[in-house]
């Protein structure tokens, strides 16, 4: 907690330093604390997404972005800024701050933490956006701007990860700045993401606060424009946000094409960095072939696919039985799920209902541009895969835009602390979210409170794999463990060892010198086939022994 406070206490000058550069090429759209941070969180991620092509984003890269950023917080007097604040405000930042930073501390406990968001963060480290990393673990080919974000500060200023809490604690500047009170009711509910650096948190925070932007004030069209593209860019499944600011920006404001520019620049970035680590424009869809040498192999897509099929009914059904559902069972067993998965999918679908019929009454253009994108992402997530993590800000959404009249602040100061109490609690006591709400699988994996924690962020430590070669390709995998999250680079999921060789294949260095250079798949001969199967064999016998 103590170190993670100190991070804070470091990058919050330098982000706001870093703001302050950006500024030079775009108006300032948010103003304040918050408003420079948010630019400067623009400006470092675009600039390290284009650099980590080239390089590592290691402590090279680290320590002159921070230096760079002081420079000009203290160039610039930035600090006066906070002296604008009252007593009373300064006291709320603190207590909110305080919870922040509580939460913050305990072990992560989201599964994709450990099976991607720190493999990423490792792989951006040591050495950058590698070409096709997606053949040697299809879930690496996604490389979120966010993780790249989080890299370039892992070395130094956030060895622990938590840079989400960090965000947090931006968030309680911005909520308190521009007094948008009902904001507040959501930090209890994302205290829940602080512990690892999961995509979900910033792009839910960063969602809100655009729409605050959009809604409270005619906003500037290209920071608007261009950081909601960001976010898009973070976690595609926010496409919503993009297509919001676009309408905004065409039918409300009426602005010039120009303003859009730099988010259709930002936007090609994107598709250009997964084309380089996955092979296709957007992950994980294999559209838009262009036919490069390093795409995953079909058969691996397809397995993809089909995980994704299962994991939209929470894998309570094989993909041989979705396959044999009617459209009327696609809808019902989706709905009547076993455990909580039914009750979002519920709640979602009426969410929905009761937010098109609130636009309708309301008679507001900008609502109505709301809902309209609100419901583009809702099919496309119902399209490709229903799964509640990818609409879960939906929730956050309607709920802002219906109550955001009736919350004031000692509403809001109300509902934050009696839902922190609750949060903490589930934190502080796991035992019973797993007793209460078994169907929270992520519950299962929350580690209890330990005093080292106020000093130090929890953190899981697993170093114990194995070493293995088939064909120019020497690789670790983690013994008796299925993620990889601090297994020595280059390091395979067992789980994609089992689909490669399924598939006949296995990924293999473009440059058996130099691992940056990439990977391709590469099809077995009998004698590498007979080779991965004995491997096979050796890792499921490892579960055998004590």
């Amino acid at each position: 907690m103590l170190l993670t406070l100190l991070s804070t206490i470091l990058l919050i000058p330098v982000l706001m330093g870093l703001g302050n550069i950006v500024k030079y090429f775009s108006e300032e759209s948010i103003h304040g604390i918050s408003g420079k941070i948010l630019s400067g969180i623009l400006g470092t991620s675009i600039l390290w997404m284009i650099l980590s092509f080239f390089i590592s984003l290691n402590i090279y890269v680290e320590i002159p972005t921070i230096i760079l950023g002081l420079l000009y917080f203290f160039k610039d007097k930035s600090y006066k800024v906070f002296f604008r604040f009252s007593g009373k405000e300064i006291s709320l930042i603190c207590f909110i701050s305080f919870i922040v930073l509580f939460c913050g501390s305990f072990y992560p406990f989201i599964l994709d933490h450990f099976g991607y968001y720190v493999p990423t963060i490792k792989w951006l480290r040591e050495f950058g956006l590698v070409k096709g990393i997606s053949n040697l673990d299809l879930t690496l080919g996604q490389m979120s701007l966010w993780h790249i974000f989080q890299a370039g500060f892992s070395n130094f200023s956030d060895p622990y990860f938590r840079i989400n809490t960090i965000l947090l604690v931006v968030y309680s500047f911005y909520i308190v700045e521009n007094k948008s009170w009902i904001q507040l009711c959501f930090i209890p509910v994302l205290l829940l993401f602080s512990q690892s650096p999961s995509p979900d948190l910033p792009v839910i925070v960063f969602s809100l606060i655009i729409l605050n932007e959009i809604l409270k004030t005619k906003g500037n069209t290209l920071f608007l424009f261009t950081f909601s593209v960001f976010v898009f860019a973070i976690k595609p499944t926010m496409i919503w946000l993009p297509t919001l600011s676009f309408l905004y920006s065409v039918f409300i404001i009426k602005s010039r094409f120009t303003a859009l520019i730099p988010g259709c620049l930002l936007v090609l970035l994107f598709f250009m960095k997964n084309i380089w680590t996955f092979g296709y424009p957007v992950f994980p869809i294999a559209v838009g072939d262009l036919n490069t040498a390093w795409k995953p192999h079909q058969e691996i897509l397809k397995t993809s696919s089909q995980f994704a099929i299962q994991k939209t009914y929470d894998m309570q059904y094989s993909y041989q039985e979705i396959q044999k559902f009617s459209p009327f069972d696609y809808i019902k067993n989706w709905l009547f799920l076993e455990g909580i998965k039914s009750k979002i999918n519920i709640l979602f679908i009426l969410s929905l209902l009761g937010f098109i019929i609130f636009s309708r009454t309301k008679k507001n253009k900008t609502v109505n541009l709301i809902c309209i994108s609100i419901l583009v992402k809702s099919i496309l997530v119902l399209f490709f895969s229903a799964q509640y993590r990818f609409f879960i800000d939906v929730f956050f959404v309607i709920f802002f835009v219906i109550f955001m009249d009736y919350f004031n602040r000692r509403k809001s100061v109300a509902l934050f602390s009696v839902l922190s109490i609750i949060f903490i609690g589930c934190l502080t006591l796991p035992d019973i979210l797993q007793t209460y709400l078994p169907s929270f699988r992520s519950g299962n994996f929350m580690g209890k409170f330990e005093i080292k924690q106020l000093y130090r962020p929890s953190a899981y430590h697993y170093k114990s794999h194995t070493s293995h070669q088939l064909g120019n390709l020497k690789f670790n995998v983690s013994r008796k463990y299925p993620y990889n999250f601090e297994t020595e680079l280059p390091a395979i999921s067992e789980s994609y060892i089992f689909d490669d060789v399924k598939a006949g294949i296995f990924p293999q260095l473009i440059d058996p010198q130099k691992t940056r250079k990439g990977f391709i798949w590469k099809k077995l001969n009998p004698e590498e086939e007979k080779s991965a199967y004995h491997m096979i064999n050796t890792i499921k016998d490892s579960y055998k022994q004590n």
